[in-house]
């Protein structure tokens, strides 16, 4: 605004040349003798408050004709001619580095004939990759790139063979593999899981990480990098993070401030501030006026990117984009605006348990409003309006000032909370923005607790939120009692079910125990049976076999043998005494004492006579004329 310099790269230049002072930057381009600034309207000395929001608004009153202090300068190229800006590369090739530093007039091939030089490759086997912009041919000026100072790329030999030692295949592999980065927001406590593959350099990284929390690579203060990463321009290959995934923690770097000395000091050198404090110029957004009102132009006229894209699809991309965009704007110490869609946030608010509920706070922006900005910094920025929301409340944004955004809340608006909201909404003005709707969750519907207009003041803004969640806290107080009475109800209940449970699978062990016993009866029943018919069955098998019994009246020599039972019963039987002893042994047998099982013993002398050769003949055994002997179990 008061150089008139439209390019950014020189701005960069002017900037980097002065340390990124303004002031000095400024005062090495505007034509100036002995410490005068041209006005479009005659002379004025610098050494006055020729700068601030006080001079401004003097400036513009004493010349109606004129909106701004200064005219926009047209630096003379006799005066300041832009020199050449310098950009650093840091290439990589396998376990090699090579700093090229090259006015930003040249090209990608000159890079790569002073690569060629360094690394003996021949330029046309190169592949040099790494540029943010896509792909590139050795004819693109680097000044087209738009590249910062700092840069690091990395050369690819495909054509070439790699090299046989085991470390470069390891390097080789690491750099095609993919690491993902968690990377924890300090200030908003969010997480973001970044994928980079193993090529992918330090700076790169942190350039991702500004696009999404909007912290300047310069301003960035990380936690959890490894000890050997000490290069922005290492890649995360050679870096040492863990693989396949690594923690890290990004904040804001707190900026010093400049002294009381350092400031006057400066402004001593520079000849373009008043005598008062330099500390003036240090944070402008102080006394209510931010950084292009300052030079005399709208902030609106510097902010190039909107705070939701029109017609997105994808609406929690839109509020990643809102809330960088704010954060650019107001600084970090804003409300933690919920990332999703309008639905989601009714699930996070609205359909937990009651004891987790809260208010849903919906802030709608409008850039062309008056009030949007002093709303914004002073009311939606403040630590008691930003604590109080984020302890009780769910805060979802949209911005209402491009027509087809603003369309389709009303839409949204329509279908969760009726025609009548919708048409509150639909006919408030531009200057009555930003609003703020605050919805609280009810049984059957969503009831709007208030509309709360631009045109507030903090003090306001609080009451009105302790109003709402007094009656919140209110409906949250039944709902809890009504919810601890059905979970009371449902644990009786459940009590009941698992009561009846137990009891049913009692009843089942008890009658499968009772299956279990009668069919082990049965078997154990059959088993006897059939014991008890194989015994009968070689029991009749040798009562057939036995010889006839003699009888009394023979002439051959008989052995009258008289057996006595455990039971106490005899019976008595002749035998040839030329019969074997086996004889004896089957004929009890077949009365159902077999010799497996019982012994036969004599009287006098007592014997066992089953231990004797059962081939023998009763007159060899000494069982004749006759004998009695009596039957006894065996142990």
């Amino acid at each position: 605004a008061c150089t008139g310099i439209e390019n950014i790269d020189e701005a960069i230049t002017l900037l980097e040349q002065n340390n990124w002072d303004l002031v000095a930057a400024i005062n090495g381009v505007i034509p100036q003798e002995n410490g005068i600034l041209q006005s479009e309207y005659g002379v004025e000395t610098l050494h006055g408050p020729a700068y601030g929001p006080a001079s401004h608004s003097t400036a513009a009153s004493s010349t109606p004709s004129s909106s701004s202090a200064f005219r926009h300068v047209v630096p003379s190229r006799q005066i300041v001619e832009r020199q050449p800006r310098m950009l650093d590369f840091r290439v990589e090739y396998r376990d090699r580095n090579v700093d090229v530093v090259l006015e930003d007039s040249s090209t990608v091939g000159d890079i790569k004939h002073i690569l060629e030089n360094e690394l003996q490759i021949p330029a046309s086997k190169m592949l040099l990759k790494g540029w943010k912009t896509g792909d590139v041919d050795d004819s693109t000026v680097l000044k087209s790139l738009h590249l910062p100072k700092n840069n690091s790329l990395y050369v690819l030999t495909p054509d070439l063979p790699p090299p046989s030692s085991s470390h470069s295949g390891a390097l080789q592999e690491s750099l095609n593999q993919n690491f993902m980065l968690i990377v924890t927001h300090r200030e908003v406590q969010r997480e973001y899981n970044l994928n980079f593959s193993g090529s992918s350099t330090i700076q790169e990284v942190k350039r991702n990480v500004y696009d999404l929390t909007s912290i300047p690579v310069r301003h960035q203060l990380w936690e959890g990098w490894p000890p050997s990463a000490t290069d922005d321009s290492m890649t995360l290959a050679v870096s040492g993070v863990t693989f396949p995934c690594h923690r890290l923690t990004v904040g804001r770097r707190s900026s010093p401030v400049q002294t009381r000395e350092q400031s006057e000091e400066q402004c001593t050198d520079v000849h373009m501030v008043s005598d008062s404090d330099g500390d003036d110029f240090e944070d402008a957004t102080e006394f209510g006026v931010d950084d292009g009102e300052m030079f005399g132009v709208a902030s609106s006229a510097l902010r190039k990117s909107p705070m939701m894209p029109e017609n997105a699809e994808n609406e929690g991309d839109a509020l990643l984009q809102f809330t960088a965009e704010f954060s650019s704007r107001y600084g970090d110490c804003h409300p933690v605006y919920f990332i999703g869609s309008l639905e989601a946030a009714f699930q996070e608010a609205f359909y937990g348990k009651a004891r987790d509920r809260k208010l849903l706070a919906i802030y709608l922006h409008h850039d062309e409003s008056v009030l949007t900005n002093v709303f914004c910094s002073q009311m939606l920025c403040a630590e008691s309006i930003v604590s109080y929301l984020s302890q009780n409340f769910i805060t979802w944004a949209w911005d209402m000032t491009k027509e087809a955004n603003r369309a389709r809340f009303l839409t949204m608006c329509t279908r969760h909370f009726g025609s009548v909201v919708a048409q509150t909404i639909r006919t408030q003005k531009t200057d009555q923005f930003p609003l703020f709707l605050i919805i609280m969750g009810k049984r059957s519907s969503n009831e709007v607790l208030n509309v709360i207009q631009g045109n507030t003041t903090v003090d306001e803004l609080m009451m009105r939120l302790m109003a709402a969640m007094e009656i919140f806290s209110a409906q949250q107080q039944e709902d809890i009692k009504d919810e601890d009475e059905r979970e009371a109800r449902e644990n009786v209940k459940r009590e009941q079910d698992e009561a009846y449970r137990i009891s049913l699978e009692a009843d089942r062990a008890k009658r499968e125990a009772q299956e279990r016993e009668m069919a082990e009866q049965f078997r154990l029943e059959q088993i006897r049976k059939e014991q008890e018919e194989e015994r009968e069955a070689i029991r009749l098998s040798l009562e057939q076999s036995l010889p006839p019994e003699p009888k009394e009246e023979s002439t051959e020599s008989v052995s009258k043998l008289r057996i006595r039972t455990p039971s106490g019963e005899f019976f008595e039987r002749r035998f040839l005494a030329s019969s074997k002893l086996q004889v004896v042994f089957d004929f009890v047998a077949s009365k159902g004492y077999p010799w497996e099982e019982y012994k036969l013993l004599g009287t006098f002398p007592r014997r066992d006579v089953t231990q004797l050769d059962p081939n023998k003949s009763l007159l060899e055994v000494k069982l004749y004329p006759q004998e009695t002997l009596f039957l006894e179990a065996k142990e």
